[in-house]
């Protein structure tokens, strides 16, 4: 949805992001590759006109929704200018083969995708006007690492109350856990460190409300609250001893899928070379 209203046009904007937002219609992002992750703007997918269509020839990896979408924003190089660019792929076109991902241990309740597109063809009223290269697919980036960050909080603020409640009710050596003071330590901890991803979601997000939002701004929030996220929930999964293996108590269920939100969107070493460029002045991404 944020691709379309950020790159789409009114056309496109009306025809599908009303129906989105009632969840009368499922959408999907195709950005990664089997061979481009961390260095998406590689990307290998080519999207050639011929007439007035696009032909789409390549593959996408990791596509949340691949295989259920009325619609596919997908992103690819445009061989008439060398550019990355947005596309709309709708529902059962031709050419269009998506399978789900098997095995995964993280994000288990989402069906991503393997996507081959072998001779795609859309018209070209599908390309999203507003995606001129791979700044334009950027700007969409920045904008959706602020949701990383709000997951990571998320799963953090759960895996601490799941910790506080358990640890005030289960007892040993004759009184409630809480009563000891290593527990109380690692609560106040744990709390800190949430009450600060707090304060990254609330300030990036009134930057956003405002379009001030930096790609450092972004960029420091996931970092931040992903690495934090990770550290709160071990800590939970610690006090819950034994049980924290459970899934009864579902800190097992947040360390694995903070684990998937900790890559994607760009990996902490990505955040932080992002970051790195802009204190520094110098990009050391290559």
């Amino acid at each position: 949805m944020r691709s379309i209203a950020f790159c789409g046009s009114e056309e496109q904007k009306q025809r599908w992001l009303p129906a989105m937002a009632r969840c009368e219609k499922l959408g999907a992002f195709a950005l990664t590759e089997p061979r481009h992750g961390s260095d998406s703007v590689s990307l290998e997918t080519e999207a050639r006109r011929v007439g007035d269509e696009y032909v789409i020839n390549g593959a996408k990896r990791w596509i949340g929704n691949g295989t259920l979408a009325d619609v596919v924003v997908l992103w690819a190089r445009d061989t008439e200018d060398g550019q990355v660019k947005g596309f709309l792929i709708e529902k059962g076109t031709p050419g269009y083969d998506a399978r789900v991902i098997e095995h995964k241990g993280s994000l288990r309740a989402l069906w991503q995708a393997d996507i081959d597109l072998t001779d795609v063809r859309i018209p070209v009223e599908n390309r999203m006007p507003g995606s001129r290269n791979f700044k334009d697919t950027a700007r969409v980036l920045t904008a959706t690492r602020i949701t990383c960050a709000f997951a990571a909080l998320g799963h953090a603020v759960a895996a601490y109350d799941a910790a506080l409640g358990y640890t005030s009710q289960r007892e040993q050596f004759g009184k409630p856990l809480v009563s000891f003071q290593i527990i109380q330590e690692k609560l106040v901890q744990m709390l800190c460190e949430v009450t600060a991803m707090q304060l990254y979601c609330l300030r990036v997000g009134r930057l956003e409300q405002a379009d001030h939002l930096s790609d450092t701004m972004a960029s420091l929030a996931k970092l931040n609250n992903t690495v934090k996220a990770r550290h709160v929930i071990h800590e939970a999964r610690n006090l819950l001893g034994g049980n924290g293996i459970l899934l009864d108590f579902h800190v097992m269920r947040h360390m694995a899928d903070i684990e998937a939100i900790y890559t994607f969107e760009g990996t902490e070493a990505m955040q932080t070379l992002i970051v790195g460029r802009d204190i520094t002045g110098v990009s050391a991404f290559a």
